[in-house]
């Protein structure tokens, strides 16, 4: 039978799910959840290559789609994008490398919250008891500064690279949505400093699991900052709420999936929500993502756009130094308010 405290034993998720004796989740993985959702066949869809046409109609067309995408599901795919399908497929391979590494290599144990590199299997709070996750994950931050894992070898390079290709979709995207908003051309670049626009790459590996039904990828959360990437090996997983109901996410190959963020709701003053999504697992097939958040420059204090504040006649969100915002929510506070909810003015 599989030990019933894994990580006291030195186990990672994926060395548990191997483990030839398991046939049921340890207690410690045991979350309350309801896995199911819709199928959608209406998932918002956004060409990029539209948005940065020179073509008047196209581009007007893609600026619509991406502000109904943002105002409808807060969540879209992103297609024809400009980024190699080799080089997505390559840091999917490379991070899967990282996850099949000895532990010894592999363990980056972070000390605080800081911590730019961290990695091992995730937790929660519920009901104010910590469960595990049915996942293995490393983070890194890769942007204004670089660090990333010592091995594989080739990941530092392609996840350099990757970042770095993304940071110019980003910037398109947020140009179209500063243009949505209708705010002063550069006002949100500079607000914002998206120069040093602050990047987070995290890989998240997902086992077969014997009772998915019990347990969870990543419990639902909303994450900080604009606009995160997510891009998969295929195997589904991901799943959206929205009008209170979840739905499956289906994206084709080499699109990325995209979904606002707090600080896109926190800087629209409430006029674009974050998301809410979970992770689900499964019996068959390993699932693994790649994720990239993107947001503010880490010392930039977010609140809401003085252009919006203006027209709404208050603002709805209070002030937070970014990086504070992102270093409490990686101390993994799944359960009580957010962030996001504290900063909430009534």
């Amino acid at each position: 039978m599989a030990p019933t405290a894994p990580l006291a034993n030195g186990l990672y998720v994926k060395d548990l799910a191997q483990s030839p004796d398991l046939k049921s989740v340890p207690s410690e993985f045991t979350f309350a959840n309801d896995s199911k959702g819709s199928n959608s066949d209406t998932l918002p869809v956004v060409d990029f290559s539209m948005l940065v046409s020179d073509n008047a109609d196209q581009r007007s067309k893609a600026l619509l789609d991406l502000a109904k995408a943002c105002e409808d599901w807060g969540f879209f795919v992103l297609i024809n994008h400009g980024i190699p399908e080799t080089l997505m497929e390559a840091i999917i391979d490379a991070s899967l490398e990282f996850f099949d590494l000895p532990e010894d290599e592999k363990r980056y144990e972070a000390k605080s919250a800081s911590d730019p590199v961290k990695s091992g299997t995730g937790t929660a709070n519920a009901a104010n008891h910590k469960i595990l996750l049915w996942r293995d994950f490393v983070k890194s931050y890769v942007h204004p500064r670089f660090y990333c894992p010592d091995k594989p070898r080739r990941l530092r390079d392609i996840v350099s690279e990757y970042s770095e290709r993304s940071r110019s979709v980003l910037r398109e995207l947020l140009q179209g949505i500063s243009e949505n908003l209708e705010l002063e051309a550069g006002s949100m670049d500079e607000t914002l400093n998206l120069d040093s626009c602050f990047q987070l790459y995290a890989a998240n590996f997902y086992p077969p699991c014997p009772e998915p039904d019990l347990t969870i990828g990543i419990p639902p959360h909303t994450d900080h900052g604009l606009l995160t990437f997510l891009i998969h090996n295929g195997v589904a997983g991901l799943q959206i709420q929205h009008k209170g109901e979840w739905f499956h996410t289906n994206s084709p190959k080499n699109s990325i999936l995209v979904n606002t963020a707090d600080h896109l709701e926190i800087f629209s003053n409430g006029r674009y929500k974050s998301v809410k999504h979970r992770a689900v697992v499964n019996t068959e097939a390993t699932r693994i993502s790649v994720v990239l958040a993107n947001g503010p420059a880490p010392e930039v204090v977010v609140s809401p756009s003085v252009e919006l504040v203006k027209r709404d006649g208050r603002a709805l969100y209070g002030p937070m130094k970014y990086i504070e915002y992102v270093e409490t929510m990686l101390s993994n506070r799944y359960d009580g308010k957010g962030n996001l909810e504290c900063l909430k003015i009534q």
